[in-house]
């Protein structure tokens, strides 16, 4: 069985990000940027599961500008065998949106053909949580989302996921989609050697012109604007001191 496994560049999650001087966006200029560490999760459990021989390849496939080259280098490093490029522009300020991702990534699974997608269950940088979805319903196939343990058996997938009230088991029949979360997994620390070893490993390049697909933008940043920074604690003395203030300050109660 062949895992399709998608991955995302997105800022680095220790970089502070900055907005840009006219809340236009955030500025990318000179700015870390990494693999989408929820996407690291997935790629993760695809090697793992290849390990066990549930799997016979893994593919990591990434769209976006010509630096995603790098995250996907990464991913044959952590241990895909291969990596597929969707260039889809040259500006570093242009991020897909996830209906977009998700046909390009529905062309793909029509000529990869994997029997298993496993995908991040949100990116950090939009936290859209939406794509994997989206690929189900393009796809027409079954889903499991905030997967926090997966098992392959006889024809399925059975995967353990995390909701309000507690634990949740779905049993789906392949292929299927699966977005991966936090406690999936700890991802494995990438060696010098592997990523010697990944620089001979195939990455392939397409076009997002030759592909047919329509990526044209449907939602438009009006704004973006920084938190607001939390102000400083205030110690009182007295609980009647704490009510005053909760009251007449804070506006609580």
């Amino acid at each position: 069985m062949k895992i399709l496994v998608p991955v995302k560049r997105v800022v680095d999650y220790n970089v502070k990000v900055r907005v840009k001087t006219d809340g236009s966006g955030v500025d990318l200029s000179g700015v870390k940027m990494s693999m989408n560490p929820f996407d690291e999760i997935a790629l993760e459990e695809a090697v793992r599961l290849k390990e066990k021989g549930l799997a016979t390849e893994v593919v990591a496939v990434s769209a976006g500008v010509g630096q995603v080259r790098d995250t996907l280098r990464t991913a044959l490093a952590i241990g895909a065998d291969r990596a597929i490029l969707v260039e889809t522009s040259t500006d570093v300020n242009e991020d897909l949106e996830p209906l977009a991702v998700a046909k390009i990534l529905a062309k793909l699974v029509e000529t990869e053909k994997p029997g298993l997608v496993i995908m991040g269950k949100q990116a950090i940088d939009n936290d859209m949580n939406a794509t994997g979805q989206m690929l189900a319903a393009l796809l027409g196939w079954g889903q499991a989302t905030f997967a926090s343990q997966v098992e392959i058996a006889d024809g399925s997938v059975t995967v353990t996921r995390e909701v309000d009230g507690g634990l949740q088991t779905l049993r789906v029949g392949l292929p299927a989609i699966v977005t991966a979360d936090l406690r999936l997994n700890e991802p494995r620390y990438v060696s010098l050697p592997n990523i010697m070893k990944a620089k001979k490993k195939p990455l392939e390049e397409k076009k997002i012109s030759d592909m047919g697909v329509d990526i044209t933008p449907r939602l438009q940043v009006v704004r973006t604007v920084e938190p607001v920074q939390r102000s400083a604690g205030v110690r009182v003395n007295s609980v009647d001191e704490l009510i005053e203030k909760l009251k007449n300050q804070a506006g609580v109660i």
